[in-house]
């Protein structure tokens, strides 16, 4: 059976002061078009992962305001009766546009747009960032942690260390999407059906008389999958001969083979000098695993000194982003509905990255025929087409003396429609979907917009009569 969880509630005041008081004035059937978009990329890094459409999904379809709700109002607020009387029978009736969960995405460009009375647009703002941030965030970090690790599986281990049950819970599949196929979360696992994975903490060591007695125990229970935590006392000198005389006595004989696992101390050193053992003790099949706050840039480091690591365990560092920790999504309004005729809204500010792009617009990737990869992202208005067969300027966006020219360029539609009029149209792809799809977006964008230090700076650019808009909103606005 399904979870079900009313969250309507779950929306910062002052959308529903807002709300009460467009209601009052008559406004509250106005069509307002929102973008939700990202100012900048974590970590300093070339793009991000858009993940939390899923959770979206689940909300918009099922707001709704309880009696309790209502009363909670009456109660604590005086909002008017008409209004209460209003959400009664609230429920959301516009449209949504949003990339697929998984694209890869660059900053000040609308990943959802949101068309719909300006009191449901509004009302839904704080659920929609609140999960397209904290998902994208870990998805980006699992990607980053992914590629640093190359070929190396990553499992996700940050339950303990997650900022409560439901970033926990979200954060695994988050982190799915990103690259890491195992959790530690058994709730995770099998909400979203995909592997729990887990073996021993030093307290199992530390519970029988001995290391060896405990790693014998632990070889007799899962001989199919004996991990074993070969340093809580001492990892060359103890963990790793015991681990060694358990595998000779439980695994050998039934043709297995075990791993062991490192989760302090020296990791580069330590896994260097277990490898080494291993090989010469004819265990070189066995798999090492190294564990203890780890993120893409210690794992890079780990590598760099030859480290002989077989697969990662990431905790805190991946569910928190410790690095990085805040995705700063926001949700702005770009238009509004006058006789049913558009009027493009715009918000100045002195600070740059803080003035927002007008209209109602839609995002177009345009990739090179030949090679298959992304070479720029260009921003329209929604009744602008791209024309692949005509060549296309783009202007990089932090320097706009630079620009490419493409000629023989596919141009891809990135927002689809996921609700029409209140109801949903779009098929939600399965998470293995999603996860795939993830990894090819990766695989498209060229290595130097994927590297940690110092990233290609990927193009995207405004149209020229979106571009125009703008500049003409801005002077109109300074004129004011």
């Amino acid at each position: 059976m399904k979870e079900f969880r009313n969250l309507t509630m779950l929306s910062d005041f002052y959308e529903f002061t807002m709300a009460n008081a467009y209601f009052n004035m008559g406004m509250g059937e106005k069509i307002a078009v929102f973008d939700a978009y990202y100012r900048k990329n974590p970590d300093g890094g070339g793009f991000s992962i858009f993940a939390g459409l899923n959770d979206i999904i689940d909300y918009i379809k099922n707001l709704s305001f309880s009696d309790e709700d209502i009363d909670y109002f009456r109660e604590n607020t005086n909002f008017s009766e008409g209004f209460l009387d209003y959400l009664r029978d609230f429920k959301f009736s516009g449209d949504v546009w949003a990339f697929p969960e998984g694209s890869v995405m660059f900053p000040n460009e609308p990943i959802i747009t949101v068309r719909a009375p300006i009191i449901e647009a509004s009302i839904i703002e704080t659920y929609l960032l609140l999960s397209m941030n904290f998902n994208s965030l870990v998805a980006t970090k699992t990607s980053r942690i992914v590629r640093a690790a190359g070929e190396r599986l990553v499992m996700e281990f940050g339950a303990r260390r997650a900022q409560g049950a439901d970033a926990s819970i979200t954060g695994a599949r988050a982190a799915y999407i990103g690259g890491a196929p195992i959790t530690s979360n058994t709730y995770s696992a099998k909400k979203y059906g995909f592997k729990a994975s887990g073996t021993m903490a030093h307290s199992w060591v530390q519970a029988f008389p001995s290391e060896y007695e405990a790693f014998k125990a632990y070889a007799k229970a899962y001989p199919d999958n004996c991990i074993l935590l070969i340093d809580t006392y001492d990892t060359l000198k103890s963990g790793l001969v015991n681990a060694m005389r358990v595998f000779k006595e439980e695994l050998d004989p039934k043709g297995l083979v075990g791993g062991v696992r490192i989760d302090s101390g020296d990791l580069a050193y330590l896994s260097k000098e277990v490898r080494k053992v291993l090989d010469e003790n004819g265990y070189k099949d066995t798999k090492i695993v190294a564990s203890n706050s780890l993120d893409e840039f210690k794992i890079e480091s780990l590598l760099s000194q030859g480290a002989r690591i077989d697969s990662f365990g990431i905790g805190e560092r991946l569910i928190t982003a410790k690095s990085d920790p805040v995705f700063g999504g926001v949700y702005k309004l770009v238009g509004i509905e006058e006789d049913g005729k558009l009027t493009p809204r715009i918000k100045v500010s002195e600070n740059v990255e803080k003035i927002t792009t007008p209209g109602h617009k839609k995002v177009y990737r345009l990739y090179d025929r030949e090679t298959g990869k992304a070479e720029a992202d260009y921003i329209a208005l929604n009744n602008e087409i791209v024309d692949d067969s005509k060549p296309i300027v783009i202007f990089d966006p932090l320097y706009t003396w630079k620009m490419k020219r493409l000629e023989n360029f596919i141009a891809r539609q990135m927002q689809v429609k996921i609700f029409e009029k209140g109801k949903l149209i779009y098929e939600n792809p399965s998470l293995d979907q999603i996860h795939l799809y993830a990894k090819k977006e990766v695989e498209d964008q060229w290595d130097e917009v994927k590297r940690f230090d110092q990233p290609h700076n990927y193009y995207v650019d405004l149209s020229q009569d979106l571009w125009n808009l703008k500049q003409n909103l801005i002077l109109e606005a300074k004129r004011r």
